[in-house]
């Protein structure tokens, strides 16, 4: 729900309104039932609530042209928070934001939805504190009353906001356990900015447009891009997950490092046994989807067939009963090999779901691609991004303002087959080769399968220096002839191959790693710009703190059983929920597109981009042999598909967002 933007000034001459007024008209996607914008100074105390464009008229808020001018004769105003609302709970205009507490103390702006507030709300009721709406967005604000930075631990949903303490004269940004709200941020000559997306910060003065190159080298080399604090502007950084900033306003150095409040502990008490677990882990999902499920308007569900989607659309039935108008919404894809429609079908019909079915092709791309691209702020890895966005449009067109998804349940029950490695290597490092071979081979459907899987694990045993050597070995050679690697080396760019996590648990800490570096957070960007983009609220009931510490007090086996069967644990728990041919299935396919086929199509603009000007523009890339690898790509070269992806997304953005690369 929402977008949030905001400035804080400490160059004596304030904060300018129209610029929040236009940060607001670009987060409108995010936010179209309402609009609000507050103006303070943080020295006086003096605030002025004002309305803007999309402002609902029966609030009868000042506009904002107004407030500034009767202010003219005032000092300046040092801070402007603004807000876009998604009505999601209490739809009425009592959850206008920017909201205060009942003394005029805290102002929030908030993006997200606590789920929990039920729950807080009844404990702070019960400490004296008198409610006067419906919504999460005040729950928050008597949490923070009650418990200052301590109840962001308190809190169970997604978040990004803003909490302004006028007495204690700060500024509180905080984020997510996992990120699943953006929230970004920048520091200019005259104060700091924030926005829930990249462009509204782009705009304002002082803000450059220059490329970092060390996410540069991330993106080409390993396709990283949404990991820690920073983005692929150099100027604009992102709050990482589960930590906040506080700004302290009467300092003239506004700008603190991020404290993290929270990270993920395992459960102090392990089940005994795999069924206690199974058992435990289906209490617990239930209940997450329970809280999921709260909400003043229609809630459907993203359905590709596969178990983690078919867990929350069964789930939702099985809470809902058989009173629930369930939608379910799944893409279907034109290429046999990635089809899933048979196994959504299943599930829908488990569910008793109305199903709703969208399909795509290269042309369709073709036409929006711009629009994508300019959609995500950042480059994304492949054009799977696109079928989750059809869905999501369908579901707009459906009617639904919320949706659940899947997300988050591979890098927690270590879906992906990077996990089957890990676990290989572990056992290798305990010594007990005989239980390696035998696992990569019950992973390995072929010998080459099986010779890949562990040259692989083997590979992150080796030491740090012989691991560019092992990454050539799988067609991942260190300096590719496409990249200049000079350019990066002169920019201070570390262009080591990436470590994998060391030490005794290394099935977890790649966990971790997916979690919160590699996998997760890129997902979950490109999720919340699809769904926002109209004006739906996705909600990821797989991605909590209390799923997330029970997973972690798991045996491995458990997640990965002896026979290389991911998810083994989930697969249990679902058992007489979810439809047995959908926990049997040994696939994984998801919301994929045939990309190789796709860039065919696209050959036009391909050839446009990577043999554009736009590509000679930027030193970390060789354009003959970009354009020699392209060609070898769009002839069947497999290896190279995802590359050519890669590179031409770079130049998209790169032309989208009018980005300068240092020479």
């Amino acid at each position: 729900m929402c977008g949030i933007f905001g400035i804080v000034a400490n160059d004596g001459r304030g904060v300018d309104p129209a610029t929040i007024a236009r940060g607001l008209d670009l987060l409108r996607h995010r936010g179209p039932d309402d609009a609000g914008v507050l103006l303070a100074d943080w020295r006086t105390g003096r605030v002025a609530a004002a309305a803007v464009a999309d402002t609902d008229p029966a609030l009868r808020l000042p506009p904002l042209a107004a407030v500034v001018e009767h202010a003219a004769d005032e000092p300046p105003f040092t801070i402007g928070l603004g807000h876009r609302r998604l009505s999601i709970l209490d739809l009425s205009t009592a959850g206008h934001q920017p909201m205060a507490s009942p003394d005029g103390r805290y102002w929030i702006t908030f993006n997200g939805e606590i789920y929990n507030y039920l729950e807080l709300r009844a404990e702070l009721a019960g400490q004296g504190y008198a409610f006067r709406t419906g919504t999460d967005t005040e729950v928050i604000l008597a949490a923070y009353a009650a418990w200052g930075r301590h109840a962001l631990t308190r809190l169970t949903g997604m978040f990004a906001f803003a909490v302004l303490d006028l007495q204690a004269r700060t500024l509180l940004l905080a984020r997510d356990f996992f990120g699943i709200k953006p929230l970004y941020y920048v520091g200019m000559p005259s104060g700091i900015a924030f926005a829930s997306e990249i462009p509204p910060l782009l705009d304002l003065p002082g803000v450059s447009r220059r490329a970092d190159p060390q996410r540069v080298y991330d993106y080409l080399r390993f396709g990283h891009t949404d990991h820690g604090g920073g983005t692929m502007f150099a100027d604009v950084g992102q709050l990482p997950a589960a930590h906040y900033l506080e700004l302290q306003l009467d300092r003239a150095d506004l700008m603190p490092s991020p404290t993290r409040y929270w990270d993920v502990v395992p459960d102090d008490r392990p089940p005994r046994s795999f069924d206690e677990a199974a058992e435990r882990l289906r209490e617990i999902f239930l209940d997450s989807v329970r809280l999921h499920l709260r909400s003043d308007v229609p809630v459907g569900a993203c359905l590709s067939g596969g178990i983690d989607s078919s867990a929350i659309v069964t789930a939702m039935r099985n809470l809902g009963g058989a009173s629930l108008d369930l939608h379910t919404f799944s893409y279907i894809a034109s290429d046999p090999a990635l089809d899933e429609e048979r196994w959504a079908d299943i599930a829908a019909a488990a569910a008793g779901s109305e199903m709703h079915k969208v399909r795509a092709s290269a042309e369709e791309l073709a036409a929006d691609l711009d629009a994508l691209v300019a959609l995500q702020g950042e480059p994304f890895g492949g054009t799977s991004i696109y079928a989750q966005q059809l869905v999501f449009r369908l579901a707009h067109a459906s009617g639904m303002k919320v949706m659940l998804d899947g997300q988050g349940a591979d890098e927690l029950f270590l879906g992906y087959r990077t996990f089957v490695e890990a676990r290989v290597s572990s056992l290798l490092r305990s010594g007990n080769v005989p239980a390696a071979v035998r696992f990569a081979r019950q992973a390995s459907s072929t010998r080459a399968g099986f010779g890949g899987a562990m040259l692989r694990a083997s590979g992150r045993l080796a030491p740090t220096q012989l691991q560019p050597a092992l990454m050539g070995l799988v067609g991942q050679p260190q300096e590719p002839a496409w990249l200049r690697v000079g350019w990066f080396q002169r920019h201070g760019v570390d262009t080591r191959a990436p470590r994998w996590p060391r030490g005794r648990d290394m099935v977890r800490a790649e966990a971790k790693q997916a979690l919160f570096w590699t996998s997760l957070p890129a997902l979950l960007r490109y999720e919340d710009r699809n769904s926002m983009a109209y004006s739906i609220e996705s909600r990821v009931p797989f991605v909590t703190p209390a799923l997330a510490s029970f997973v972690f007090s798991l045996p491995d086996e458990y997640l990965i059983s002896p026979e290389a069967v991911t998810k083994a644990v989930l697969r249990r728990s679902l058992r007489g929920l979810v439809p047995d041919p959908i926990l049997d299935r040994r696939d994984k396919i998801g919301f994929a597109t045939p990309q190789q086929s796709w860039m065919t199509v696209l050959r036009p603009q391909l050839e446009r981009s990577l043999r554009s000007d736009a590509l000679a523009g930027i030193p970390a890339l060789d354009p003959a042999a970009v354009w020699g690898a392209a060609e070898r790509a769009l002839a069947g070269h497999q290896v190279l598909s995802a590359k050519l992806w890669t590179w031409f997304n770079l130049v998209r953005w790169a032309e989208s967002f009018g980005v300068e690369f240092p020479a």
